[in-house]
């Protein structure tokens, strides 16, 4: 249905991207909100350097007090909001929403937050079939770290983040309890590029790429504000 107005901006949703790579080759797993935020509260805090009375701390990068060797750790929060009242309108087109309802949701976010690695039910079929068999369960393999996460929020931030908080307020449930209506509170850490050390991974390079490209968008932005405060101050002078 025309909406009465022909040249509507097509709307860019936001989405967390999460990279893995098991063929040497970078597959994201795009989890798209389903509902931008309207609010998206951010963060940035310093680094500071130790105090007089801790030397133990102290940077050797640090020669003043004026000196600042990292970038400051920027942080936010947002609320999602998932709703599988239009998916349930439509069952034969959405049989996930119609068994679990918004429950797939989120547990692709839980998952973020979870190091990657041979999954729970894999490793419970292989120990089963390895006791049937007489053979020993296998070794489950080290997990050390969680996954690479971008947060897309447009063009103008790209940035690889870390899951810092995450609460979910289930609000309406199906006959068989799974949640078809929830608010997903996140709060989100963006990964500078030197947190990621000597890794030339490529998916570590998507990441970096993404932070670097960031970082350059906003200190062209605050060369435009510069241009316009010069411009504003030459029209206060009285010549």
């Amino acid at each position: 249905m025309a909406n009465g107005y022909s040249r509507s901006p097509k709307l860019l949703k936001g989405a967390l991207i999460q990279f893995s790579a098991p063929l040497l080759i970078p597959i994201p797993n795009i989890i798209i909100f389903q509902y931008n935020p309207e609010n998206l509260n951010r963060t940035l805090t310093p680094w500071a350097p130790p105090g007089k009375d801790d030397q133990s701390k102290k940077d050797p990068k640090v020669d003043d007090a004026l000196s600042q060797p990292y970038d400051p750790d920027e942080s936010f929060t947002l609320t999602l909001e998932l709703d599988a009242a239009d998916a349930l309108e439509e069952p034969s087109s959405h049989p996930v929403a119609v068994l679990a309802g918004v429950a797939d949701r989120i547990a692709a976010m839980e998952m973020l937050m979870y190091p990657p690695g041979e999954s729970v039910l894999g490793s419970l079929l292989s120990s089963a079939l390895g006791a049937l068999g007489g053979g020993s369960a296998p070794v489950a393999p080290d997990r050390k770290t969680v996954p690479v996460v971008l947060f897309f929020w447009g063009p103008g931030r790209i940035v690889p983040v870390r899951i810092t908080s995450f609460s979910v307020d289930e609000q309406a449930f199906s006959p068989t309890l799974y949640p078809i209506r929830a608010k997903v509170t996140i709060g989100l850490k963006i990964v500078d590029a030197t947190a990621f050390g000597d890794d030339d991974s490529a998916i570590v390079k998507i990441a970096k790429a993404c932070y670097t490209f960031t970082r350059a968008q906003k200190e062209a932005l605050a060369l435009a504000n510069l241009a316009n405060s010069v411009e504003s101050i030459m029209g206060m002078l009285p010549f």
